[in-house]
């Protein structure tokens, strides 16, 4: 996690700070009351959660543009 955020210093991960929990095999990177109503991104291992939740929160910034 701390490498990640050292790496990626300006990430919504590294701002935001979401928690990490693992469930199964599975990493999530969690910010608000719960995965059902916060910001979540899922990975493998933790880097790749942590990716997955920048991701998801910027998406939840600028919504895809319609075609």
């Amino acid at each position: 996690m701390e490498l990640y955020y050292a790496a990626h210093p300006g990430s919504p991960a590294a701002v935001r700070r979401p928690r990490l929990i693992k469930r199964g095999g599975l990493w999530v990177a969690v910010l608000g009351a719960s995965v059902r109503d916060g910001i979540v991104g899922l990975g493998p291992n933790v880097e790749a959660a942590l990716r997955a939740f920048d991701q998801q929160y910027l998406s939840t910034l600028r919504p895809p543009m319609a075609a």
